[in-house]
């Protein structure tokens, strides 16, 4: 029997900073981790909603949380806090990708929009996950499972 090396993915090298929660923006994370790309995923002092989202649990963690969280290093950092946010901007000036599912303006309310980001890494590129868009008349509403399937008349 002969050892193997590790595979590595189509996304080795590529670093990429997580600002998400819930569901989507983990899950599009986790596949990013799972072709090999660095995602440091920021969480605030909080975490991730999901890690109590249960049962079941292993070692106190929601499977939720691990199915969606894999393949990833983390940090906490309170977005408000002076300290916590120029980290931020370390994390992203060094980062290829970014990945968010705020509700639309809550960045830029923070301080962090595209263009605090760009000006310290123009090569960024920004994924924003919404459940209604960036802009138009829904661009508010929470974007749930249940509430499109709803409105899908699944």
């Amino acid at each position: 029997m002969t050892a193997h090396a590790p595979a590595t993915g189509c996304l080795d090298g590529v670093r990429v900073l997580d600002l998400s929660r819930i569901l989507s923006g983990p899950f599009c994370t986790a596949l990013l981790g799972d072709h090999g790309a660095d995602v440091v995923k920021v969480e605030s002092p909080d975490g991730d909603d999901t890690r109590r989202f249960g049962p079941p649990f292993v070692a106190g963690e929601a499977t939720y949380f691990l199915s969606c969280n894999r393949n990833k290093r983390s940090v906490v950092l309170n977005f408000k806090d002076p300290g916590d946010h120029a980290t931020l901007l370390e994390l992203a000036a060094r980062a290829d990708v970014l990945v968010e599912n705020f509700r639309p303006g809550t960045l830029e309310k923070l301080g962090l929009g595209p263009d605090v980001l760009h000006a310290r890494n123009p090569g960024l590129v920004i994924c924003r996950i919404s459940g209604f868009g960036q802009a138009g008349p829904w661009r508010e509403r929470p974007g749930y499972d249940l509430a499109v399937q709803g409105l899908s008349g699944l």
